[in-house]
């Protein structure tokens, strides 16, 4: 498995999420951690990378 890691990292720091291909979806983990994996399908990182970048979530709502 060929992990990846933004751009946005420095190159030799370990403070950044890494993202690998894998026969069942998508794997991703911290940098400080390599051994605690999540692994999820691509609609859901899409799900998820698309309300991050949208803003904060709306805790509640009156």
């Amino acid at each position: 498995m060929q992990w990846l890691k933004s751009s946005f990292s420095e190159a030799s720091g370990n403070n950044c999420v890494e993202v690998a291909a894998t026969e069942d979806g998508i794997s991703l983990r911290e940098s400080e951690s390599p051994t605690k994996v999540l692994s999820t399908g691509p609609e859901v990182l899409s799900t998820l990378l698309r309300s991050v970048k949208s803003g904060p979530p709306e805790l509640w709502s009156e």
